[in-house]
């Protein structure tokens, strides 16, 4: 019975592990491109900047558990993985349109302008997983 229950043990590992990476890469390049630096801000106990990339990393999770519980194997997983990324890069540059100085308000700690994108993020990130159901 157990042996039976830890089949799936394989599949588990590499499809969590896959989704590790994923995040791990998606913080690194949404960082890299975000003018703000959201780890030191965070380290020098900004909240703005941690609600922020907070809700960003949720909107990035979202379709990235869609994209492990429908993907036909892991590199499809990536590539829709992959896809998440670009979407929240976009909500990225679409959210300043109405916000230009969001970036600086972000580093000067305002909460409005974190919750903004935070929240957009997050909201295109559960759209982009309801349409990774296929």
């Amino acid at each position: 019975m157990i042996l039976q229950s830890l089949a799936g043990l394989p599949a588990f590992l590499v499809y969590f592990c896959t989704g590790l990476v994923a995040i791990v890469a998606y913080l690194f390049v949404y960082t890299r491109i975000t003018p703000h630096n959201e780890f030191q801000l965070i380290r020098d106990n900004e909240p703005a900047a941690a609600i922020a990339l907070g809700l960003s990393l949720l909107g990035f999770v979202a379709p990235l558990v869609s994209a492990i519980a429908h993907s036909a194997n892991v590199l499809d997983c990536l590539i829709w993985a992959t896809i998440a990324l670009i979407v929240q890069i976009i909500v990225l540059f679409l959210v300043r349109v109405p916000v230009p100085n969001l970036s600086a308000r972000i580093a000067d700690g305002e909460l409005a302008p974190a919750i903004w994108l935070g929240l957009s993020s997050l909201a295109a990130g559960l759209l982009n997983a309801a349409c990774m159901i296929y």
